[in-house]
């Protein structure tokens, strides 16, 4: 009876031991995907960064070029935020679904890889 007592003590020792290495191997793969995604998305935010620095003064460029061209420099940035604003209105209309699809696929494709 007491050697029965022992194989269960030391099943569920075993058993408890499992249970503790089998968290710790589901943690460290959540974290190795969630640095995997995480990491891949840096260099599109650095690129992402650059491109909206340079439409940003490329814009201010063209606003004070056409502010010179008009005659008054105010008028010029008006025309540059129209193009803006309107650029803005069709991408969130027409494309908006189409980029949130795009990210989402991304997302899943890096958490699977």
């Amino acid at each position: 009876m007491e050697e029965n007592a022992k194989v269960i003590e030391s099943l569920l020792e075993k058993a408890k031991d499992y249970g503790k290495t089998s968290y710790e191997l589901v943690k460290l793969k959540a974290l190795d995907k969630t640095q995997d995604v995480v990491s891949s998305f840096i260099p599109h935010y650095v690129v992402f960064v650059v491109f909206a620095f340079f439409i940003l003064f490329s814009g201010m460029g063209l606003a004070f070029w056409l502010g010179e061209i008009i005659g008054k420099v105010y008028l010029g940035l008006f025309a540059v935020a129209a193009f803006f604003a309107i650029a803005g209105i069709v991408l969130h209309f027409f494309m908006h679904k189409w980029l949130k699809k795009l990210v989402a696929n991304n997302v899943i494709k890096q958490a699977y890889k």
